[in-house]
């Protein structure tokens, strides 16, 4: 009886370590997703501008192209009058 109790032990031990194993196995395999996952999201930002980005620069050059006619349209008319 002992000898089946060591066997039983034994065998669980195994099948433990085993289990053990690959959930540590899939942890470190999360951890290395995890990392890259956050590369990625860097590179994005980096490469892409946001909608607010957009929306600020396109406002910026509205404001120019309207300094600009009034420009334009200050001097046709003020070759017209002349």
């Amino acid at each position: 009886m002992d000898g089946l109790m060591q066997f039983w032990n034994a065998g669980l031990t195994v099948v433990i370590a085993i289990i053990g194993f690959f959930v540590k196995e899939k942890l470190n395999k999360i951890d290395s997703l995890e990392k890259l996952l956050n590369r990625t999201r860097e590179e994005v930002a980096r490469d892409y501008v946001t909608n607010s980005e957009v929306q600020r620069i396109t406002d910026h050059i509205d404001q120019r192209f309207n300094k600009l006619e009034e420009k334009i349209d200050r001097l046709i008319h003020g070759t017209n009058n002349a």
